[in-house]
């Protein structure tokens, strides 16, 4: 088969984004509902080596900064155990008319789960 297209291991940082977030209680779901938005500030991804559609690739998402205003996801993606591409993602988080929060202040079951996620070694 032919090689994935560099813009899938983007979605696929997204689609990890999602999974961390809900296995730390806090889903797009209830983001959501809570009525926040989480807009990407931005996106990096540095490209290791090739990956095919039928190959599995593994992604471990960790947090690598947090602070009151901004959360940076670093993810390292494998397949057979060999590192393919590795990438940050920065997002910050508004209320519905775009207000910027703070984490600690606004959200702070939030800004807990995600200080005790980057506790998580």
């Amino acid at each position: 088969m032919g090689i994935t297209h560099h813009s899938n291991y983007v979605r696929w940082m997204e689609e990890a984004r999602t999974h961390f977030l809900a296995a730390i209680g806090w889903d797009y779901a209830k983001i959501e509902a809570a009525g926040i938005i989480s807009p990407v500030v931005s996106v990096n991804c540095r490209y290791k080596r090739s990956t095919t559609f039928s190959d599995q690739v593994v992604i471990t998402t960790k947090i690598a900064a947090l602070d009151r205003v901004r959360l940076t996801l670093s993810y390292r993606m494998e397949c057979h155990d060999q590192l393919v591409c590795e990438g940050t993602s920065e997002h910050c988080f508004t209320n519905q008319d775009g207000k910027l929060l703070r984490l600690n202040r606004d959200l702070p079951d939030f800004y807990q789960a995600l200080q005790e996620a980057s506790q998580v070694k």
